[in-house]
């Protein structure tokens, strides 16, 4: 019932608010008018005078620093004001006759700001909030810092809440049912989303159908996930500390320091949870269709996660125009667990044969470091410019378990002797990525942007596993592996945009050679893929990319895009190391694993509502991955059981891998409508209507399926602006609720799944510089992610969930002062290089 009316409140809203705007499109960019860079974020309004008095419409900008201010009267003059956090406010009046007309669009750009040299107190000069979320064709944008159900927690925490966008138990992310390719800064990265602070996060932005210029790898999307970096001038800074349940603890700390031609920043930030984690698991084993016994498992596992990080750099500006950057990173964590598992084992006639006991205790850290130096040059223009960039990113992380298997009579007498096995494991990687972009406007509607971009991986891990005996003596099992690999992808692009008449069309062309060659260090058995592999596999290395736009009115664009992509087997995927952390549901790598290729078609209908109070995106979608990686689940093979047996696995374990399918098709249309309902209320409601078809087979076995899912996601925000009461002044409420219905796989479905977080944000002191934000993860304890599996051999229905309900009190302060540095410059009568300097008043 709940994904029902979730769909119905948006239809409704979406038919009442598709209405079209009339007039006059201004559009322009800002810039700094020191370093020429694009500022995103940046408040641009348009005020008149109408009938009834002074009208408004405003816009913030994109990521490029390009805005779009709609439906204004075809009026002489009106006044132009534009605000940005760290920058001096332009307001002035602005004839627009002066200006030379494009149909019904007027471009009043580029507009220049300098840097604002007072304290924060008065650089915060926005009266405009910057929107939660901001849609556009080919990405969608979300400010975190309007996220409180996620502030003090992590990247997942932040995912959990971005339409489009599912979590599982294991933090792993989904983009329209699809792993999307993690960016951080616009480059890869080896961390994983729960070792990244939600703090540390400025944005979010989502492309679902990436062009020439990115990865081939993202064939189910990018999330490019930007971190903070303030370039306010002088000492300015946001320092957070929070707690709460289950022994939740978290700090954060970001600084910058801007003068003259550097510009400096640190962070620093530590995040600590326990929780508890629940799991279920129902079996029904068959043979030739008929039920031979049946099983039943429940787990309870306590788990600490702790990591802490720091993060610094400098940008130092050689001229107006050239700047060079570092950034380096520290990532550090520690995972342990304890772990009781119980099991009943029946027979035909569900009569208990035996039970179980499993104990096991696992400690795990890990380190990461990674490293960027990078080169920017604008030219004539800032859409005009040279990019280029090293990373290395390195790190390692170690494991180790120990398990205790027992097994009893209904009398509770010894069914077995007891087994003992201890695991250790530890894993070593590298990464060396180099590119260069180079990008050329020539005209309003013509530009073209080519580059070239290296990237190396080195991966090590050496596991081993030994069995115990009464007297402590070790002896080491076959699921020991000692494997290596490396990857190697070379690329380039080049990509051609221009119009006619009322469209735009963008035509790009990427050329990849990748190369995985694996080694299983003991055994001397070799794995991996190279493509092209000559001549006749060309096709393999090429991805194109077509996008076409249609200029409808002011308000309204339509779009269609087509890309080509690869997905590259994982590392876990084609390891074939075999973990039996759960001795009934034990799991393998492929070494055989090819890479998949997908083709990806969209149509895209994307609408500005009048007034700047919302958007609306319409997409419908086809996906065809050809050779697509999933899941393979079967009973263990007899002889595998047998080498396995003193690892205390059961002979009705079931065995999961990874196969190529033959292909898998997707069908969908998504919907987003972001509406201000008034002031001080917005909701965003995301819809995903999907229908997928699997084409795949093993042996003569056929894993055919086909079905329909959706999900749905609403989020709505409420925020209390009032004078009358110093309580409820600045008061917000956030509350996030998400439905995501059954989905197929080859062998059965995932099971539904609903959730709903709340947080509650008060911000006080001078200019909101304090906040206090109460957040509550799954309020009604209801997040729980099920399988079920159907297959000739056995039925099996299981849930697992983390962390029960979580509960977070989070305090944050701004701080930021110029002047003392403008003062220190004056005494020594030093001015700033640049305008707008701390050595000058501006």
């Amino acid at each position: 019932m709940k994904p029902f009316l979730l769909s119905l409140q948006f239809i409704l809203i979406s038919s009442f608010l598709l209405a079209q705007n009339t007039g006059i499109t201004l559009t322009g960019i800002v810039v700094d008018s020191v370093t020429q860079k694009a500022l995103p974020g940046s408040t641009v309004t348009i005020s008149f005078k109408g009938q009834s008095g002074t009208v408004s419409r405003s816009d913030i900008s994109n990521l490029d620093g390009k805005f779009i201010v709609e439906n204004i009267p075809s009026k002489n003059e009106v006044t132009l004001q534009v605000t940005s956090i760290g920058y001096a406010a332009i307001a002035k009046k602005i004839n627009l006759t002066s200006y030379v007309k494009n149909g019904n669009a007027i471009n009043i750009g580029p507009l220049n700001l300098s840097v604002q040299t007072n304290t924060l107190q008065s650089v915060v000069v926005s009266t405009q909030a910057v929107p939660a979320m901001k849609f556009g064709i080919d990405s969608k944008i979300f400010n975190v810092e309007k996220n409180i159900a996620a502030q003090g927690g992590t990247g997942v925490d932040v995912m959990k809440n971005i339409p489009s966008v599912s979590v599982d138990a294991e933090g792993n992310v989904q983009l329209r049912n699809s792993t999307p390719q993690i960016f951080i800064d616009g480059r890869p990265t080896i961390l994983t989303l729960d070792q990244i602070a939600a703090d540390d996060i400025a944005r979010v932005e989502l492309i679902t159908n990436p062009s020439a210029k990115y990865d081939a790898s993202s064939s189910g999307g990018i999330i490019n996930i930007i971190l903070k970096k303030n370039k306010t001038i002088g000492l300015n800074g946001i320092a957070s500390v929070g707690g709460g349940t289950p022994n939740v603890l978290n700090g954060n700390l970001n600084l910058n320091y801007r003068a003259k031609k550097f510009n400096f920043f640190a962070s620093g930030n530590y995040n600590r949870s326990e929780g508890a984690s629940k799991e279920k698991t129902y079996r029904e084993n068959k043979e030739k269709g008929i039920i031979t016994d049946y099983f039943n498992q429940s787990t309870d596992n306590n788990r600490l996660r702790q990591f802490h990080s720091v993060r610094f750099g400098a940008d130092y500006f050689l001229d107006d125009k050239t700047t060079l950057s570092f950034m380096q990173g520290f990532h550090n964590g520690k995972f342990a667990s304890d772990q009781k598992q119980n099991q009943e084992f029946f027979d035909a006639d569900k009569v208990l044969d035996h039970t179980g006991v499993r104990l096991s205790t696992s400690d795990g850290n890990f380190k990461r470091s990674s490293s960027r130096l990078s080169f920017e040059r604008k030219f004539d223009s800032p859409d005009n410019k040279l990019s280029a960039d090293i990373t290395y990113n390195t790190g390692g992380r170690d494991n180790s378990d120990y398990i205790v298997n027992n097994f009893y009579n209904p009398d509770g007498s010894a069914y077995a002797p007891v087994t003992r096995v201890r695991n250790s494991g530890l894993t070593d990687e590298y990464q060396v990525i180099g590119q260069i972009d180079y990008s050329h406007k020539i005209n309003d509607n013509k530009r073209i942007e080519f580059g070239v971009r290296s990237f190396y991986n080195h991966n090590k891990s050496n596991f081993a596993t030994y069995s115990i005996d009464q007297a402590e003596n070790e002896t080491k099992l076959p699921l020991s592996n000692n494997v290596k690999y490396t990857e190697k992808v070379n690329a380039g692009y080049f990509n051609y945009a221009n119009g006619w008449k009322s469209f735009v069309y963008q035509v790009g062309l990427r050329v990849e050679l990748s190369e995985l060659d694996g080694s299983m260090i003991d055994s001397n058995l070799n794995f991996g893929y190279k493509f092209p592999d000559g001549f006749k596999d060309l096709n393999y290395a090429l991805f194109p990319s077509f996008f076409l736009t249609k200029h409808i009115s002011e308000s309204e664009d339509i779009q269609f895009n087509y890309s080509k992509r690869i997905r590259r087997p994982r590392f876990w995927e084609v390891n074939p190391f075999i973990d039996i952390d759960d001795p009934l549901n034990i799991s393998q790598g492929n070494p055989a694993l090819k890479p998949e290729y997908t083709n990806s078609f969209e149509l895209n209908y994307y609408k500005r509502f009048a007034e700047n109070s919302g958007s609306f995106l319409g997409v419908i979608y086809f996906k065809n991955n050809v050779g697509d990686v999933t899941e393979y689940s079967d009973t263990i093979p007899q002889s595998l059981y047998e080498e396995l047996n003193n690892a205390a696995v059961s002979p009705n374990a079931i065995l999961s891998t990874f196969i190529n399918a033959g292909y898998e098709d997707r069908w969908g249309a998504e919907l987003t409508l972001q509406k201000n309902i008034t002031k001080a209320l917005d909701l965003t409601l995301n819809t995903n209507l999907q229908y997928t078809v699997t084409k795949a087979s093993v042996g003569d076995l056929n894993l055919d399926n086909h079905g329909f899912n959706y999900n749905a996601k609403l989020i709505g925000n409420y925020k209390i602006v009032t004078e009358s009461s110093k309580l409820f002044n600045n008061l917000g409420f956030q509350l996030i609720t998400n439905y995501e219905g059954p989905r197929v796989i080859p062998q059965g479905r995932n099971k539904a799944e609903f959730s709903t977080d709340l947080a509650v944000r008060k911000e006080f002191f001078k200019k909101k510089a304090g906040a206090l934000s109460l957040s509550v993860n799954d309020l009604f304890n209801t997040r729980k992610f099920g399988t079920i599996y159907d297959t000739d051999d056995f039925y099996q229905d299981g849930y697992r969930r983390w962390s029960v309900r979580t509960i977070r009190l989070t305090f944050s302060y701004r701080f930021g002062d110029a002047d003392i540095f403008r003062k220190k410059d004056n005494n020594n009568n030093n001015n700033s290089d640049f305008e707008g300097g701390p050595g000058e008043d501006s």
